[in-house]
């Protein structure tokens, strides 16, 4: 999968480095709620699981022309009985961020989701302490359905979760 300045390709072992990098991140762990940290053992280990768990997909965001890893996402808990999944994504700095590398991978993959899987749902979480990635799946045709009030504490404050999807009809009528 492939735009103007990115391209997606899949998660490798050797993207260990770089995913464990990204962890150790303050802002980055803050926008996507994480509160554990990991060692690279525990990355590799990850990044092994899920390259042969066929309930996902993942990918890395990648500069088309540096090949350079920037950022991370993935279409999880892939259900074809009910034609849906879940997605997430992270930037891996951010440096990355705010410059529409994170929307034009998620244009990317809600193509991919629709036309090549042919799901009909896609969702998605994220925090109410994260406008821009708010903006971003808004942008991208995601719909917020629902708010989990004060579902994350972190640094001793409270943020809600939202969640947003998009369905196949809403992709084909954009």
């Amino acid at each position: 999968m492939k735009s103007k300045r990115i391209h997606l390709r899949p998660i490798a072992i050797k993207d260990t480095k770089i995913y464990y990098e990204s962890t150790q991140s303050e802002e980055i762990m803050y926008m996507t709620g994480t509160q554990q940290t990991f060692t690279f053992e525990q990355i590799e280990e990850h990044i092994k699981t899920i390259i042969v768990d066929d309930s996902r997909e993942d990918y890395a965001i990648c500069f088309n022309k540096t090949n350079e890893m920037v950022g991370e996402l993935s279409i999880m808990d892939i259900d074809k009985r009910n034609s849906a999944a879940a997605f997430r994504i992270s930037m891996n700095s951010t440096k990355y961020t705010g410059i529409g590398l994170g929307s034009e991978a998620i244009d990317l993959i809600v193509d991919y989701v629709f036309n090549s899987l042919n799901l009909n749902r896609l969702q998605l979480e994220v925090y109410s302490h994260n406008p821009r990635g708010i903006r971003a799946y808004e942008k991208a045709g995601f719909i917020k359905e629902g708010v989990l009030r004060e579902k994350l504490l972190y640094n001793g404050k409270y943020s809600d979760e939202i969640i947003m999807s998009i369905l196949k009809k809403d992709y084909n009528n954009q």
